[in-house]
């Protein structure tokens, strides 16, 4: 049995835990440079609040009640989210933290000691007396599963937050299936749902009674897995050591637009020297280094300009100055002057274990 623990609207709880004058009020967490919305609590919801509704039109509203606004503080999520997984982990050794705010976590016989459910529950308390934060869990015989009974958990309030779909209760699981959309199945995004609609098949449990090699053949192995762990046969292992990053990305949309090759190039060479920070995090060496920029594509009366250039370097490296040389190179090709530019970043990417550390300057 895995057990699925997530953190009810994340962001914005964490704002809520240092302003306990805000319970039961309306919420919404900005992006970088207060852009557009990325969190809202249920009460922002209720009144309508979108995600990516831009900051813009977010101040033209006319709401029955005040909503309280709060520019993204990542430092502030990453620390809530380390005390989160700490406190599930003390529970539940063998865990894998999906997200920032999602842990998957190996509750095999645990139902010898506990009843599942009774064990969610400690786990919500444990959490919410340790954190402040409040959790859902959803409980099943795959991690697929597991994903289903925590929507469910969030779809029907009777449950208080926990929902196990486990092997004994088949007409549970049955009956969640047959109401939980094709779309809200992990793994199934867009545009599978489009063309599983197309196939008559709208629903998860129609989707768990599909035959898996006619999914195979007419999809993909992925999605022929996916039908296996609707019908309980765990097929998705719990990896307890994160993989490796394939790519580290840093970058920002500018508060106000950036018209100069100086001011572009000192952001450009931060945002670098931050990505070689992340790539020494993750222990690893990079061998290509990309920069993009980008003017804004709603500006009225303004040409829309946007390019990217990269470095392939010789030898692997984590060391700053050869990734911000490597990334102020890359700027020289696509830099236009006469552009107003409203986001920029850098892009890590080929990465190995091996290759070139941060060197010592001469004195």
């Amino acid at each position: 049995m895995f057990a699925l623990a997530d953190v009810n609207a994340f962001y914005a709880s964490c704002e809520k835990v240092f302003r306990p004058d805000l319970r039961g009020k309306p919420v919404a967490v900005l992006s970088n440079n207060d852009g557009c919305v990325i969190a809202r609590s249920a009460e922002a919801k209720r009144l309508g609040i979108k995600m990516g509704m831009p900051w813009f039109q977010l101040r033209q509203m006319q709401l029955p009640e005040k909503l309280h606004i709060f520019s993204s503080n990542y430092e502030l999520y990453a620390s809530m989210s380390n005390r989160v997984m700490s406190h599930l982990e003390e529970l539940a050794p063998r865990v894998e933290q999906y997200s920032i705010d999602e842990m998957f976590l190996d509750i095999r016989g645990i139902d010898n000691c506990i009843d599942f459910e009774d064990f969610g529950r400690q786990l919500r308390e444990h959490v919410k007396n340790g954190t402040g934060l409040t959790i859902g869990v959803g409980m099943g015989i795959s991690k697929t599963l597991a994903k289903s009974a925590q929507w469910g958990s969030k779809e029907w309030p009777q449950f208080h937050g926990v929902l196990a779909l486990s092997p004994g209760n088949r007409q549970r699981t049955a009956k969640l299936l047959s109401l939980q959309p094709v779309g809200e199945v992990w793994g199934v995004g867009n545009r599978l749902t489009k063309k599983l609609h197309a196939m008559g098949i709208t629903t998860a449990l129609q989707l768990a009674q599909s035959n898996p090699a006619f999914i195979r053949r007419n999809f993909s192995v992925v999605l022929e897995r996916t039908v296996r762990e609707l019908n309980g046969e765990p097929c998705i292992s719990l990896e307890e050591a994160p993989p490796p990053k394939q790519q580290i990305v840093c970058s920002r949309s500018f508060g106000e637009r950036i018209t100069t090759y100086d001011a572009l190039r000192q952001a450009i060479c931060q945002y670098a020297e931050r990505a070689a920070e992340k790539l020494r995090g993750e222990r690893q060496y990079c061998r290509h280094i990309a920069v993009f920029v980008k003017t804004s594509p709603f500006a009225v009366n303004e040409t829309y300009y946007g390019n990217v250039a990269s470095e392939k370097l010789m030898n692997p490296t984590r060391d700053t100055r050869d990734i911000i040389a490597a990334a102020v190179k890359s700027l020289d090709r696509i830099w236009l002057d006469g552009y107003r530019y409203a986001k920029a970043g850098v892009m890590l990417n080929d990465f190995t274990p091996t290759g070139v550390s941060q060197r010592k300057r001469l004195t």
